[in-house]
């Protein structure tokens, strides 16, 4: 969606009391910018109070609008559509004002920021579709897919929050490796990752305020960070489970796994 921006001219200027036809066209009372720009008056009066929207002109008692108010109310409808909140775009257009920010680099950079890192989204499935992305069909398998939160049923269909993961879980369990434990050990992961994503983000934002980082162009440096992130995660995981596996070879606990994982096999078959 092409976002359309007008130059603001200086809305500070008095009109004069005898104003042509059209300067009289070009103004509005405030309900008649409502209908102009097909909002609430009383969102008008909210995004002014927010600072969102510059106020009016002033004559008597009666508030009048211009051109470059509808033009801004209908910029801030579209970032809206974008999903900016109301303070996120008095601060983006108080920067666009000042000349701080380019609209239309900003919105490169939004692109670049809502692009996906994971080729992986939510899929509705049939049963049938549901046992063709599982790779199985043994008996259960969809009662234990859904007590362990991996799908959700809704009506004839089921959710897959994660085809990905589901496909990772199925892998898992032809290796010997139970649901459960699979869906601990995603529990476990993401718990960690997610937090240390949100220190992160939190990170780099202080960087860029403070100067510490300073891309020459943000869409491009969006687009690199992306890849080079993903790399710098399956290195540094790679390199610690390295470390962990050794550190359980070395302590002696490793050849002792075969005794103790046939010993529960057996105790589980005799129950």
């Amino acid at each position: 969606m092409l976002l359309e921006v007008s130059t603001t001219p200086d809305m500070s200027t008095t009109a004069e009391p005898n104003k042509s036809s059209s300067a009289s066209a070009s103004e509005y009372t405030i309900d008649e910018l409502a209908a102009a720009a097909k909002v609430p008056s009383r969102t008008i009066r909210f995004y002014q109070s927010r600072g969102a929207l510059m106020p009016p002109e002033i004559r008597g008692r009666v508030a009048f609008y211009g051109p470059p108010h509808l033009d801004r109310l209908k910029l801030i409808a579209q970032l809206q559509d974008r999903g900016l909140r109301i303070d996120a775009i008095r601060d983006l257009l108080t920067s666009i004002d000042r000349g701080e920010v380019d609209l239309a680099e900003w919105l490169g950079v939004e692109q670049q920021v809502q692009a996906p890192w994971a080729n992986d989204q939510p899929r509705t499935v049939t049963e049938d579709e549901l046992y063709e992305l599982a790779g199985s069909r043994r008996p259960a398998l969809v009662a234990d897919l859904l007590r362990n939160k991996m799908i959700e049923r809704h009506g004839d269909v089921y959710l897959v929050q994660s085809p990905a993961l589901l496909s990772i879980a199925m892998r898992l369990e032809g290796i010997g490796v139970d649901l459960v434990t699979a869906r601990r050990a995603e529990e476990t992961v993401r718990k960690h990752v997610g937090r240390a994503s949100s220190e992160l983000v939190e990170m780099f934002v202080q960087g860029f305020g403070d100067g510490a980082i300073a891309p020459r162009e943000f869409g491009p440096g969006f687009t690199a960070l992306r890849s080079l992130g993903m790399d710098a995660v399956r290195i540094i995981f790679g390199r610690a489970m390295e470390q962990e596996l050794r550190k359980l070879y070395e302590s002696g606990a490793l050849a002792k796994i075969p005794g103790r994982a046939h010993r529960a096999q057996r105790a589980r078959k005799h129950r």
